[in-house]
């Protein structure tokens, strides 16, 4: 079973609302998580399975430059057992239809939809969904200071 540990913040439910109510909330602790590079994870794979890790990286290495070539024109990707990644688009609303070109697109976004079969039960909430299990557990209590302007 996985461990994740998440701190408790408070902080106004509306963010620049200095009349709106505190709350308190959940974050992933900083710091506890790792990022797993294509070599370490070619690593991991070698360790349960026949393949060298040249092998594994090469493939990953592959999979990675087919899946750009497939996002970059604008289809999804779906991965058996882990989810769908996509592409959205952000881009200002303007009142004429003319005014509506592809420069107004800002930004480019990839998203990812996580598999029903990933998809992690808490163990401290009571779920009759299977798969692995996460046990949430508290950091250290953090308190978030705003800039004063």
């Amino acid at each position: 079973m996985a461990t994740v540990t998440v701190v408790r913040y408070k902080r106004r439910k509306r963010l620049g609302d200095d009349k709106s109510p505190m709350m308190y909330l959940l974050k992933p602790k900083a710091g506890e998580s790792k990022i797993y590079s294509i070599d370490s994870l070619a690593q991991e794979i070698e360790s349960i399975g026949s393949l060298s890790v040249e092998d594994v990286s090469h493939v990953m290495k592959s999979f990675v430059r087919a899946m750009k070539k497939v996002l970059v024109a604008g289809n999804k990707v779906k991965v058996d057992g882990l989810g769908i990644f996509y592409t959205t688009l952000t881009c200002p609303g303007v009142e004429q239809e003319k005014d509506c070109t592809v420069k107004n697109i800002t930004r480019i976004n990839l998203r990812f939809k996580v598999d029903n079969s990933l998809r992690l039960a808490n163990d401290s909430t009571a779920t009759t969904r299977g798969g692995d299990d996460v046990r949430i557990v508290y950091g250290e209590e953090v308190r978030c200071r705003r800039k004063r302007r």
